[in-house]
């Protein structure tokens, strides 16, 4: 059968990056100081009792923590955003705010420290980029030889191209000029966008210090720092470049972190480098999945996994619904693509080997439904932020919980309906039984009685809730 195999590739090799950066001492020297705060709240807002908008919230499942929180603004209206934010947003044709972006503006532009934890794909991108755009109009302009004013920081390609979009969706209007720099690929055309000025720099943490190293780029400007998905960049090692990074910018700036999860590695990170913050989240911290999604565990052996799989996408999908099936290695990840296309599926392969070209490719024919099946592993997947996939599939089961959560989160988006489906092998998954039937049972969700059996079987339980350390080389 497909399957088995340990992790992808060894760690990073990037212990001794950001070498050459000394950390700065701003005590000794002369900050120009800046504006950060421009919230002007609506009368709609105030006219608003704080009962109200604390029903507003829990209707959101949305938890706030911190000293003198905004009310959230309810309409794009509300959120006194300025007319050249505005039309964009009108433009793409949202209607109304999304949850985190309702509590989350008022929040960032007020110019405090804030961390937000959501899922993937709940409109976070833009509950820090429009503040971002608004903190950059505020600014003195760029003179020769500056860098940003906004760096964002992301654990992926994939997912900082993702973050470039929107920037030149709502950049344009008010001709705030970003790019953004990632590894793989080769420097010079990063290199001429850093060196011209730009307002917005999005970055993978190992290839910035890279142009940080080289004199490229500075962050001697930036005051408004974002982190999204800080746990996957600590998942996949990036600390002490998150640090070196951190030490290169003034301490009065304002930080935004995002991430889906809060293991104590994230807290960690938030009390050195927020301090002081406001923390949003939205959805239960608990990690209990998602209600939208049906889960499906099928218990079974790994022998019938591939007979299953093709039922499974017999039975409930169309031919326009995306399908994103997760396998544990590379070498799988190719093998299962090659048989589901000898049996007719437009299926392509996304793992850590591919070139960025080849995973380009098949980002877009996968968005674009031109291949609605797209196989992948864990990290290739990091970065993916496709919103309407019809059905995951774990071809292979998570290694711990936050992985299984992690994943099934791809489908049953915004308010749509998903379907996730997972292949469990007793002899293998055992230990992940308890943990399972928990996430199960708190979604309402059916817990076979094979699943059950499993359970009791496998002494002690639990224990799946180990993260991993930064597999896979990016």
């Amino acid at each position: 059968g497909y399957g088995g195999g340990g992790g992808g590739g060894g760690g990073f090799q990037n212990s001794n990056l950001g070498g050459g950066l000394n950390t700065i001492d701003f005590s000794q020297r002369q900050l120009v100081p800046f504006e950060k705060d421009f919230y002007i709240e609506h009368p709609d807002v105030t006219a608003r009792p704080d009962a109200e908008a604390h029903a507003w919230r829990a209707s959101k499942q949305i938890v706030v923590v911190g000293d003198g929180v905004p009310k959230p603004c309810l309409t794009f209206e509300e959120a006194s955003m300025p007319e050249y934010v505005l039309g964009e947003v009108i433009k793409c044709g949202f209607d109304k705010p999304t949850p985190i972006q309702s509590q989350g503006w008022p929040m960032a532009l007020k110019g405090k420290n804030m961390v937000g934890i959501s899922a993937t794909g709940s409109g976070k991108t833009l509950a820090f980029l429009l503040p971002a755009m608004i903190h950059i109009n505020a600014q003195p302009y760029l003179k020769p030889g500056d860098g940003p004013i906004v760096l964002v920081l992301a654990p992926t390609r994939e997912l900082a191209v993702q973050i470039k979009e929107e920037c030149d969706k709502f950049g344009a209007s008010s001709e705030i000029k970003n790019t953004v720099v990632y590894g793989g690929v080769p420097k010079g055309k990063q290199i001429r966008s850093l060196r011209e000025g730009v307002e917005i720099v999005i970055a993978t943490p190992g290839r910035l210090i890279d142009h940080l190293e080289a004199g490229n780029t500075n962050l001697a400007r930036v005051t408004y720092l974002v982190l999204d998905e800080a746990d996957r960049m600590l998942d996949m090692g990036f600390e002490p470049q998150l640090r070196k990074i951190c030490g290169q910018i003034r301490p009065d700036r304002q930080v935004l972190m995002w991430s889906a999860t809060w293991p104590k590695e994230v807290k960690n990170l938030a009390q050195d480098y927020l301090s002081e913050y406001y923390q949003v989240t939205v959805g239960s911290l608990d990690l209990a999945g998602n209600k939208d999604v049906t889960q499906i565990i099928d218990v079974c052996a790994d022998t019938e996994k591939y007979r299953n799989l093709l039922r499974y996408l017999k039975e409930n999908l169309s031919t326009k619904d995306r399908v994103l099936v997760f396998v544990e290695t590379k070498k799988g990840c190719d093998m299962l693509t090659r048989s589901l296309r000898m049996d007719g599926f437009q299926a392509r392969a996304m793992h850590g080997d591919k070139s960025q070209e080849e995973r380009d490719w098949v980002l877009k024919e996968f968005k674009s439904c031109q291949a609605t099946l797209l196989v992948a592993t864990d990290v290739a997947a990091r970065g993916l932020d496709v919103d309407d996939i019809k059905m995951v599939v774990n071809f292979d089961f998570a290694n711990d919980t936050e992985t299984y959560i992690h994943r099934i989160g791809r489908t049953g988006r915004a308010g749509k309906k998903g379907i996730a489906v997972s292949f469990f092998v007793p002899e293998k998954n055992g230990r992940m039984a308890r943990d399972i039937i928990e996430i199960l049972n708190r979604t309402s969700q059916n817990v076979p009685n094979e699943l059950q059996a499993a359970a009791m079987n496998s002494r002690g339980g639990g224990g799946g809730r180990g993260r991993g350390r930064g597999r896979g080389r990016y």
